[in-house]
């Protein structure tokens, strides 16, 4: 089916993959790109390969949206749409995959992309509102061979959104990935899927279809983040799976992920630790103080948690169900979620100290510092002991440096509380474990 070279040779190319071997193709219009570009403009780089596919009535973008480029999707009105109630440009959004091709398989266009070891390994696809880590999406495609044919992706984080549609679809605001050759295989049959699949709803839906006709199926990476859900999105982000962050979606369906900001305002600061370690942003570090019986959980350049009670490290893993469902008219189903979740206390005073990040740097050492202050919305006036004193957590931490082995049996982080912890600062420090180290209570 297609070409592998040596394990060797083909170990080294993932190693070397970069931002420059992916190029993008992002669904927009015309109409929502001037909200989107804040968002858009936060992660997309001058150097990245790709572009912004308009509605092919408008075929140049006013000279304010020159960054990122867009481009004219191509006419897809002879395609049939019959899906019920359904817009029909799902069609167009999924030949986005044709007309990204087409610029990138253009022998007399782009002659600058012809610099040796610079080809396009990968396609990535979104939508205007997908925020891609694009440092994270380098590292995990690094995992796989890009000679072979890879389709990866995530579903909905909504059971009933996967029933409805599909489980083993890469949802399209995540955004998917597609190996070049499968891309390029994909494209010349494409036309022929779109004509088979007028009923269905989205431009995803369709090419899923037509790769599983390929016989491809998704390969599921945790990064990739549909977000289907409303609401206070906390319990997801601090229960970060242990896979680098990818992607994140419909975050304006959700609320401000840090308070008293806007959306834009709020991943804008969380950009600010990402752009310190992307590979640690949103991971979760879990480490106790046996003398106070408290249990401290990090997610990195987000958000900590300080529990007045030893918990125990499974019972943490679970994502706190902060959150409502997508459907609007919720039924029994629409509680149920692609993983395991617990319900918030109803009592706040029942709930852990939560501490948003407040700035994050790293010295001339390496040493990597980020600060957290304590929420001052929180709502329970009742809490004593040592812990109402802490207004501040310092983690201290140095760059998280992932080789492929690690991508592929990732393991999570060990932190200590440190003696200086006085007074109104909780001091901590993330390391990686020991070899057979265990995170719990000490006794």
């Amino acid at each position: 089916m297609t070409k592998s070279s040596s394990p060797n040779n083909n170990n080294n190319n993932n190693n070397n993959l970069s931002i420059r071997h992916l190029a993008f193709g992002i669904a927009s219009t015309a109409k929502s790109l001037p909200d989107r570009l804040p968002l858009l403009r936060l992660w997309w780089r001058p150097h990245l390969r790709g572009c912004v596919f308009l509605d092919s009535n408008h075929t140049t973008a006013p000279p304010t949206l020159s960054f990122p480029p867009t481009c004219a999707s191509s006419d897809t009105s002879s395609f049939r749409y019959t899906y019920r109630g359904g817009l029909r440009s799902a069609v167009r959004v999924a030949r986005v995959l044709l007309d990204t091709l087409s610029i990138y398989n253009n022998s007399s266009a782009n002659p600058e992309e012809k610099e040796e070891g610079e080809e396009i390994r990968w396609y990535v696809f979104g939508d205007d509102d997908t925020v891609f880590v694009a440092d994270n999406l380098v590292r995990t495609l690094s995992k796989y061979e890009h000679e072979r044919w890879f389709y990866v992706g995530t579903n909905s984080e909504a059971h009933e959104q996967n029933e409805w549609f599909w489980f083993e679809m890469g949802f399209g605001g995540g955004g998917f990935a597609i190996s070049a050759p499968l891309a390029r295989a994909v494209g010349r049959v494409l036309d022929s899927c779109l004509v088979r699949y007028p009923h269905l709803y989205g431009s995803d839906g369709r090419i899923s279809s037509c790769l599983a006709e390929l016989g491809v199926g998704l390969t599921h990476e945790p990064g990739f983040h549909q977000v289907d859900v409303r609401g206070d999105i906390f319990g997801l982000l601090a229960a970060h799976p242990l896979s680098p962050l990818v992607s994140l979606h419909h975050l304006d369906y959700v609320e401000p992920i840090f308070p008293n900001m806007t959306t834009t305002q709020a991943i804008t600061h969380l950009f600010k630790a990402v752009e310190v370690d992307p590979a640690r942003i949103l991971q979760q570090t879990v480490c106790y103080d046996r003398w106070f019986s408290w249990t401290v959980s990090i997610s990195w350049g987000y958000a900590v948690q300080l529990f007045e009670r030893n918990v125990l490290l499974p019972d943490l893993l679970p994502i706190q169900q902060t959150f409502r469902p997508w459907n609007k008219r919720p039924n029994p189903h629409s509680y149920m979620y692609m993983f395991n979740t617990k319900k918030l206390p109803k009592d706040p005073c029942a709930r852990p100290t939560v501490f948003f990040l407040e700035n994050v740097f790293s010295d001339s050492n390496g040493v990597i510092e980020s600060n957290y202050k304590r929420n001052i919305s929180e709502v329970c006036l009742a809490k004593k002991g040592a812990s109402k004193k802490i207004e501040r957590v310092q983690v201290r931490s140095r760059k998280m440096e992932l080789d492929s082995r690690q991508l592929r049996a990732p393991r999570r982080h060990c932190c200590d509380i440190l003696p200086s912890s006085v007074g109104s600062l909780l001091d901590v420090s993330i390391r990686e474990c020991g070899e057979e180290e265990l995170i719990y209570m000490h006794p």
